[in-house]
């Protein structure tokens, strides 16, 4: 006979709030060190400088949107009691990383919404921002064969 609904767990749900909150994350982190802190570029960094920080003000307002929702995710979860901690910390990690590589490839080099920096070559500096990506998505890949082998016992 089946456990109840309200008691059994949601890997699924828990990875995919998680993936939003990481997305979140490392989206506040390239925003606030790379656009605010360093001011090394905006997002869409080719208009006028008011329309590179509305650009920022829209990512900002994305990402805190990203963060929202996961975190009222994973609360309801939690209180229903069918979170998974396994499949949340790979679901962060997968979001962080996912979204760094997709911003070091796709907003970088196919569209061309901005560099790094400007003023140098960037060569260094797509390797590094690309191999964070990497290091997290890896993190996130532990994670998830962790919490499968975890759900097979």
């Amino acid at each position: 006979m089946n456990a109840p609904t309200s008691l059994r767990t949601d890997p699924k749900r828990s990875l995919w709030a998680a993936v939003l909150v990481g997305i979140g994350v490392m989206a506040a982190i390239d925003e606030i060190v790379f656009h605010q802190l360093l001011q090394w570029h905006h997002f869409f960094d080719f208009g006028t400088p008011a329309f590179g920080v509305l650009s920022d003000g829209l990512l900002h307002a994305a990402e805190l949107l990203a963060v929202v929702v996961g975190v009222f995710m994973l609360l309801d979860l939690s209180q229903r009691k069918r979170l998974v901690i396994p499949w949340a910390k790979a679901g962060f990690f997968l979001g962080m990383g996912g979204f760094q590589l997709f911003d070091g490839l796709i907003n970088h080099k196919v569209l061309r919404l901005h560099q790094i920096r400007y003023g140098v070559d960037p060569l260094m500096y797509d390797l590094v921002w690309n191999a964070f990506a990497i290091v997290f998505l890896l993190i996130g890949v532990w994670f998830w064969r962790r919490a499968r082998a975890h759900a097979a016992r």
